[in-house]
This record gives C-alpha cells, sequence and structure tokens, in this order.
C-alpha cells in the first residue's frame, strides 16, 4: 500500500486509467465480434452498418494509448476485408484457378 501523499494520488489515478481503458477495450471488441458474426451470417448490410462503430471505437482506443495506432488500422483493415468478401451467392471474380481446373489450349 502506498504511504506518501503523492503514492497515494498516483494510485487513485492509475485505477481511474485503468477502468477507462478496460472499458474502451471491451467497447471495440464487442463491436468487432458482431461484426465478425454477422460477417459469417452472411448479412452484410447489417455488418457495414456497424463498421463506423467500430473505426471510432479504435481510433479512439489508439488515440488515449489503449491499442497502438498500427494495430487499430490493421484490425479496421480485417475487418472491412472480412465485411467485403464475396459471399458463397456471388461470383468470385479474379478467383485463382487450381492447376487441374485449367484446360491447356488447343492449336
Amino acid at each position: 500500500m502506498p504511504i506518501t501523499k503523492s503514492a497515494k494520488k498516483s494510485l487513485r489515478q492509475s485505477k481511474k486509467r485503468r477502468a477507462r481503458n478496460i472499458r474502451q477495450k471491451e467497447a471495440f471488441k464487442d463491436i468487432i465480434k458482431n461484426i465478425r458474426k454477422l460477417a459469417l451470417e452472411n448479412k452484410k448490410k447489417e455488418a457495414e452498418k456497424l463498421l463506423p462503430k467500430a473505426y471510432k471505437a479504435l481510433d479512439k482506443a489508439a488515440k488515449t494509448g489503449v491499442i497502438k495506432k498500427n494495430t487499430a488500422d490493421r484490425k479496421k483493415s480485417r475487418l472491412t476485408k472480412l465485411v467485403n468478401r464475396p459471399t458463397a451467392d456471388q461470383p468470385q471474380v479474379g478467383k485463382i484457378k487450381a492447376p487441374s481446373q485449367i484446360t491447356p489450349k488447343q492449336s
């Protein structure tokens, strides 16, 4: 336990900061979980509506030092790719074919 007045104040500050950091971290984790769930259920519209909230939560967390800026950017990028990936019912344009699917050209 802290003895000096400044150590007591420091403990109070660190408790508040820790609580705030945990709240922020839980906020963006919950939003990310919801987006992933919706994306896996092929509910693209609902997932797209949550993306701005995720961006905002991640940017705030990066701004206050809960996570690093590159981590926030990476998470945003991966979420966007997940939401925008083609679903099973959409044709996949530009997909690489396996060697067994390629037929030789006849001259």
